[in-house]
């Protein structure tokens, strides 16, 4: 269940980041509708992970596409490339 508090309850803040841990965000509300979440800083990093790793695989998907639409590029044709830009 949910661990939901009003954004009033942080005068004892204490209390509300003893709640907080991986899988357990504490929501808060303001004016009895969501404002805020508290999450543990490991929780947080593995969802920038997740981000990142789904920013790759959009842009491989782009990749994948453009290869079929205009064709795909030989090994010589990406070392020729490489090369004139040294």
């Amino acid at each position: 269940m949910p661990n939901i508090v009003p954004i009033s309850d942080l005068r004892n803040y204490s209390s509300i980041l003893q709640n907080v841990s991986v899988g357990s965000p504490v929501y808060l509300t303001k004016n009895g509708r969501g404002c805020y979440a508290i999450v543990d800083i490991a929780e947080q990093e593995e969802y920038e992970k997740a981000k990142a790793a789904l920013r790759l695989m959009c842009e491989l998907e782009n990749g994948r596409k453009s290869g079929e639409e205009n064709g795909w590029l030989s090994s010589e044709d990406v070392r020729t490339h490489f090369k004139a830009k040294q």
